[in-house]
């Protein structure tokens, strides 16, 4: 999901310095919302697991794609289902997203501790290969989204400001502390609306703590609806997950909290202060980045986000707010 919402602003870049392209965008159903807002691109679903199932579904799909007379082809995945179906449409012109791999091994392996490029540079990377160099220091963003009759009956106006909470991540290594992250809430919530967001696994924890100021949202909107609520936060508190991405893209004032992996992999939110971050203690926790997704990392650095205090959020959070655009 992640991957998919970074892929946005750069596609909104495209659409507004070459507005006479036509793009087709290759993606899962489920994401068509987060494309809503450009102008001059469709969606293609790919039904992975029906029609487009495996090898010969692929098959099936490179001859759904030569209908739509396709001239070249922008890889911004560049994983196993793409290079197959790279096979199927060798004549066209590909050019597929170099994700840096050597590098990103390196990162995580200790050898060297910099920042690099960042996936909307390799995104553009691939744009400028084909042909259309792009320009994305002074991005547009959408404007706020008029809410539904359902998301006001549920959640309210906006009239104190929304502050946006995903306290989940894929990996605990990446996932502030949740009692933290509860004194976060209680001590916030004495002034904002806090509106908390995640799966429908994690809905019984997050109604749970709900009360007057807080509300939770997971599994109760679609995503459609979800964006909506998103492109009207004050501020969106985010581990390095999807959602910072997904606020991000709607021009959302995003603080990320950071565990054992790290932005120097290039997966820093979309046009967002480079403070806007605060990391684990890497005094105490030296091997971080210690993977590039969390999923690998020395025993007892699973507790590395509780060098995070959570005074410190609050006060990152405030002075986000405060801050003028």
């Amino acid at each position: 999901m992640g991957d998919v919402a970074m892929t946005i602003p750069v596609l909104r870049a495209f659409t507004e310095q070459y507005p006479e392209i036509k793009l087709t965008v290759l993606t899962r159903e489920f994401f068509t919302p987060f494309f809503r807002d450009l102008k001059n691109v469709t969606i293609f679903p790919a039904d992975l697991k029906g029609k487009h199932k495996g090898f010969f579904g692929l098959l099936e799909l490179s001859k759904e794609l030569r209908i739509l007379g396709i001239d070249a082809v922008a890889d911004l995945h560049n994983v196993l289902r793409s290079n197959i179906l790279k096979i199927f449409l060798l004549d066209l012109n590909i050019i597929q997203i170099d994700k840096g791999r050597a590098e990103k091994k390196a990162l995580v392996k200790g050898k060297v501790f910099e920042q690099l490029k960042t996936t909307h540079q390799r995104y553009r990377d691939v744009f400028e290969k084909l042909g259309f160099p792009l320009n994305n220091s002074e991005p547009n963003f959408p404007e706020r989204a008029k809410l539904n009759s359902k998301t006001i009956q549920i959640l309210g106006e906006p009239t104190r400001g929304w502050i946006g909470i995903a306290p989940f991540a894929a990996y605990k290594s990446k996932t502030y502390p949740l009692k933290l992250m509860e004194e976060v809430i209680k001590e916030l919530s004495i002034t904002y609306q806090i509106l908390l967001f995640g799966g429908k696994a994690e809905a019984d924890y997050l109604c749970a703590l709900e009360n007057e100021n807080v509300s939770s949202i997971a599994g109760k909107l679609s995503l459609d609806e979800e964006l909506d609520v998103i492109s009207n936060l004050e501020v969106m508190v985010s581990m390095d997950s999807g959602n910072a991405h997904m606020a991000a893209m709607l021009g959302i004032k995003v603080l990320t909290l950071w565990g054992v992996t790290h932005p120097y992999a290039g997966f820093f939110p979309f046009h967002q202060d480079a403070t806007n971050a605060l990391l684990a203690d890497r005094t105490k926790f030296p091997k971080i980045p210690t993977s590039i997704y969390g999923n690998n990392f020395p025993e007892g650095y699973e507790t590395c986000m509780e060098t995070i205090n959570p005074q410190a959020v609050i006060e990152k959070i405030e002075h986000i707010i405060k801050k003028p655009h």
